[in-house]
């Protein structure tokens, strides 16, 4: 059985009076487990691509379904508890809540889930990750990279099914990102987490188990099994 798949999902959005169409009747399938690369040139659609799947835009006719569940259609407040029990999202820009130390951005989706070990799972990641002493740093102290692992311990502090990451390393200096890559691989190696990553890059896309490739808002001819 898929863990996600799309049925022809397009979206367009207006420029004034114009339509423009960024996705064009895009098919996609995704195994359990699977690390599927997501890849295309600055405008093809990558990262709409990544929203749609992930529900947090809806698609303008298509469906997306999660281990056979349709969430095309679902109300915000029936998605948003599932979008946060079973994804987990890493973005290019990090997305930290400014007033919340190390500590409580990693927490908090699972007090969302009303976790009663929050804390013990968020101290875990964090050393994990090597931040166990960057805890009670708020983010604006920390750097770049470790930024970006405080963001992976927050995704993956409810044990998600699926991660989605959307250039994780494109802020990052190349020393930087390279830890970051090889931390989610080790994750995803680890507990089978299926990891679903938008790049640009050819060296990142030579680590996936396949690679899809975005022209235009279309999936190139071959890529979409």
């Amino acid at each position: 059985m898929a863990i996600l798949e799309a049925r022809a999902i397009s979206k367009s959005y207006r420029v004034g009076n114009r339509p423009i169409t960024v996705l064009d009747t895009v098919s996609l399938t995704v195994k359990p487990g699977e690390f599927l690369i997501i890849k295309g040139e600055s405008g093809s659609g990558k990262s709409t691509l990544l929203a749609l799947l992930s529900g947090l835009e809806r698609p303008d006719s298509g469906r997306v379904l999660i281990e056979d569940q349709d969430i095309t259609d679902l109300h915000e407040d029936e998605l948003a508890p599932l979008r946060n029990a079973t994804f987990g999202y890493v973005f290019q820009s990090f997305h930290l809540i400014p007033s919340l130390t190390t500590l409580e951005n990693v927490m908090f989706p699972a007090e969302l889930a009303a976790d009663p070990a929050a804390r013990p799972k968020a101290e875990a990641l964090l050393k994990r990750v090597g931040l166990a002493e960057r805890s009670a740093s708020f983010p604006r102290q920390l750097s770049g990279g470790e930024k970006q692992r405080c963001a992976i311990c927050r995704a993956l502090i409810n044990g998600p099914r699926l991660l989605f990451a959307d250039e994780p390393t494109g802020n990052l200096d190349s020393v930087s990102g390279g830890a970051v890559l090889e931390l989610l691989l080790e994750l995803h190696r680890e507990h089978g987490t299926t990891l679903v990553l938008v790049t640009h890059s050819q060296d990142i896309a030579r680590l996936a188990d396949r690679v899809v490739t975005l022209r235009d808002g279309r999936l190139a001819a071959g890529t979409a099994s």
